[in-house]
Protein backbone atom coordinates (compact mmCIF):
# COMPACT_ATOMS: atom_id res chain seq x y z
CA UNK A 1 0.00 0.00 0.00
CA UNK A 2 1.38 3.41 -0.87
CA UNK A 3 1.14 6.12 1.49
CA UNK A 4 0.81 9.00 -1.27
CA UNK A 5 -2.60 10.25 -1.58
CA UNK A 6 -4.43 10.12 -4.65
CA UNK A 7 -3.99 12.33 -6.96
CA UNK A 8 -8.10 13.72 -6.64
CA UNK A 9 -7.77 13.60 -2.87
CA UNK A 10 -8.71 16.85 -1.29
CA UNK A 11 -6.05 19.48 -0.60
CA UNK A 12 -5.92 21.44 2.66
CA UNK A 13 -7.45 25.23 2.15
CA UNK A 14 -4.95 27.70 2.91
CA UNK A 15 -5.86 29.98 5.76
CA UNK A 16 -8.16 33.01 4.91
CA UNK A 17 -5.80 36.08 4.67
CA UNK A 18 -6.43 38.81 7.25
CA UNK A 19 -8.03 41.64 6.01
CA UNK A 20 -5.92 44.81 5.62
CA UNK A 21 -7.01 47.90 7.24
CA UNK A 22 -8.74 49.13 4.00
CA UNK A 23 -11.00 45.83 3.95
CA UNK A 24 -11.55 45.71 7.75
CA UNK A 25 -14.49 48.01 8.58
CA UNK A 26 -13.37 47.63 11.89
CA UNK A 27 -10.05 48.43 12.46
CA UNK A 28 -10.97 51.73 9.93
CA UNK A 29 -13.00 52.92 12.25
CA UNK A 30 -10.34 52.49 15.19
CA UNK A 31 -7.91 54.30 12.75
CA UNK A 32 -10.73 56.72 11.57
CA UNK A 33 -11.20 57.32 15.32
CA UNK A 34 -6.97 57.97 16.16
CA UNK A 35 -7.51 60.48 13.29
CA UNK A 36 -10.52 62.50 14.43
CA UNK A 37 -8.52 62.70 18.18
CA UNK A 38 -5.00 63.98 16.12
CA UNK A 39 -7.26 66.46 14.05
CA UNK A 40 -9.38 67.85 17.29
CA UNK A 41 -6.07 68.23 19.95
CA UNK A 42 -3.03 68.47 16.95
CA UNK A 43 -1.70 70.70 19.56
CA UNK A 44 -1.29 67.97 22.16
CA UNK A 45 1.49 65.32 22.00
CA UNK A 46 0.37 62.10 20.21
CA UNK A 47 2.93 59.55 20.71
CA UNK A 48 2.12 55.90 18.27
CA UNK A 49 1.22 54.58 21.83
CA UNK A 50 -1.24 56.95 22.81
CA UNK A 51 -2.61 56.39 19.27
CA UNK A 52 -2.46 52.67 19.44
CA UNK A 53 -4.54 52.54 22.48
CA UNK A 54 -7.44 55.20 21.11
CA UNK A 55 -7.59 52.86 18.11
CA UNK A 56 -7.67 49.39 20.80
CA UNK A 57 -4.65 47.76 18.54
CA UNK A 58 -0.81 47.24 18.89
CA UNK A 59 1.44 50.27 18.06
CA UNK A 60 3.15 48.48 15.40
CA UNK A 61 -0.07 47.08 14.37
CA UNK A 62 -1.31 50.64 14.30
CA UNK A 63 1.79 52.26 12.87
CA UNK A 64 1.39 50.15 9.75
CA UNK A 65 -2.48 50.34 9.28
CA UNK A 66 -2.51 53.37 9.68
CA UNK A 67 0.11 53.98 7.04
CA UNK A 68 -1.79 51.88 4.63
CA UNK A 69 -5.04 53.10 5.23
CA UNK A 70 -3.90 57.18 4.67
CA UNK A 71 -1.01 57.20 2.73
CA UNK A 72 1.65 58.54 5.64
CA UNK A 73 2.82 57.68 8.76
CA UNK A 74 0.57 59.05 11.72
CA UNK A 75 3.63 61.33 12.59
CA UNK A 76 3.61 62.91 9.16
CA UNK A 77 -0.23 63.57 9.00
CA UNK A 78 0.14 65.53 12.93
CA UNK A 79 3.21 67.47 11.08
CA UNK A 80 0.29 68.08 8.04
CA UNK A 81 -2.40 69.63 10.57
CA UNK A 82 0.12 71.45 12.88
CA UNK A 83 1.50 73.38 9.93
CA UNK A 84 -1.99 73.71 8.43
CA UNK A 85 -3.48 74.97 11.82
CA UNK A 86 -0.11 77.42 12.10
CA UNK A 87 -0.44 78.86 8.65
CA UNK A 88 -3.98 79.71 9.10
CA UNK A 89 -3.27 81.47 12.58
CA UNK A 90 -0.42 83.18 10.35
CA UNK A 91 -2.88 84.28 7.35
CA UNK A 92 -5.60 85.25 10.16
CA UNK A 93 -4.76 86.51 13.56
CA UNK A 94 -2.40 88.83 14.93
CA UNK A 95 -0.64 86.65 17.38
CA UNK A 96 3.15 86.32 17.02
CA UNK A 97 4.81 83.67 15.43
CA UNK A 98 6.19 82.23 19.02
CA UNK A 99 2.64 82.34 20.32
CA UNK A 100 1.15 80.58 17.24
CA UNK A 101 4.13 77.67 17.57
CA UNK A 102 3.47 76.96 20.75
CA UNK A 103 -0.90 77.04 20.07
CA UNK A 104 0.33 74.82 17.68
CA UNK A 105 1.77 72.12 20.03
CA UNK A 106 5.69 72.78 19.14
CA UNK A 107 7.72 72.61 22.30
CA UNK A 108 10.55 74.69 20.43
CA UNK A 109 10.46 77.87 18.67
CA UNK A 110 13.51 76.72 16.49
CA UNK A 111 11.60 73.53 16.15
CA UNK A 112 8.64 74.89 14.30
CA UNK A 113 10.55 77.60 12.59
CA UNK A 114 13.46 74.70 10.52
CA UNK A 115 10.69 72.13 9.99
CA UNK A 116 7.93 74.91 8.75
CA UNK A 117 10.35 75.86 6.31
CA UNK A 118 11.69 72.63 5.56
CA UNK A 119 7.59 71.95 4.48
CA UNK A 120 6.75 75.07 2.92
CA UNK A 121 9.67 76.68 1.52
CA UNK A 122 9.34 79.93 3.49
CA UNK A 123 10.29 80.80 6.86
CA UNK A 124 6.89 81.63 8.99
CA UNK A 125 7.17 85.35 8.72
CA UNK A 126 7.35 85.52 5.06
CA UNK A 127 4.00 82.95 5.23
CA UNK A 128 2.33 85.81 7.08
CA UNK A 129 3.44 88.22 4.45
CA UNK A 130 2.80 85.95 1.32
CA UNK A 131 -0.60 84.90 2.76
CA UNK A 132 -1.85 88.25 3.30
CA UNK A 133 -0.55 89.40 0.27
CA UNK A 134 -2.57 86.83 -1.93
CA UNK A 135 -5.70 87.08 0.33
CA UNK A 136 -8.28 87.03 -2.33
CA UNK A 137 -12.55 87.12 -1.24
CA UNK A 138 -11.71 83.49 0.26
CA UNK A 139 -15.66 83.74 1.52
CA UNK A 140 -16.83 82.56 -1.94
CA UNK A 141 -14.46 79.09 -1.45
CA UNK A 142 -14.98 76.52 1.08
CA UNK A 143 -13.08 76.24 3.87
CA UNK A 144 -12.19 72.83 3.38
CA UNK A 145 -11.55 72.99 -0.22
CA UNK A 146 -8.99 75.68 0.89
CA UNK A 147 -7.69 73.64 3.28
CA UNK A 148 -6.93 70.76 0.54
CA UNK A 149 -5.94 73.12 -2.10
CA UNK A 150 -3.56 74.68 0.88
CA UNK A 151 -2.40 71.11 2.72
CA UNK A 152 1.46 70.66 2.28
CA UNK A 153 3.07 67.73 0.99
CA UNK A 154 4.44 65.20 3.59
CA UNK A 155 4.57 62.61 0.55
CA UNK A 156 8.52 62.47 2.32
CA UNK A 157 10.00 62.73 5.43
CA UNK A 158 11.09 65.89 5.99
CA UNK A 159 14.89 64.53 6.68
CA UNK A 160 14.53 62.71 3.43
CA UNK A 161 14.02 66.02 1.86
CA UNK A 162 16.32 67.72 3.74
CA UNK A 163 19.01 65.40 1.96
CA UNK A 164 17.24 65.49 -1.24
CA UNK A 165 18.45 69.07 -1.13
CA UNK A 166 21.69 68.85 -0.06
CA UNK A 167 22.70 66.13 -2.01
CA UNK A 168 22.02 68.04 -5.11
CA UNK A 169 23.78 71.03 -3.99
CA UNK A 170 26.95 69.56 -2.33
CA UNK A 171 29.55 68.47 -4.12
CA UNK A 172 30.97 65.04 -3.00
CA UNK A 173 34.51 65.26 -0.53
CA UNK A 174 36.14 63.00 -2.26
CA UNK A 175 37.62 62.60 -6.19
CA UNK A 176 38.84 60.37 -8.06
CA UNK A 177 42.96 60.02 -9.12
Amino acid sequence: MSSRQPRNAALPSPAPARPTALEDPALLRRLLRAKDRMDAASHEAWPVRRLAEVSGVSDAHFARSFKRAFGVPPHRYLLTRRIEQAIALLRDTELDITGIAFATGWESLGTFGRIFRDITDLSPGEMRIAARASRSEPERVPGCVLKAAQRPDLTIAVLEKRRRALDATVEPSTREV
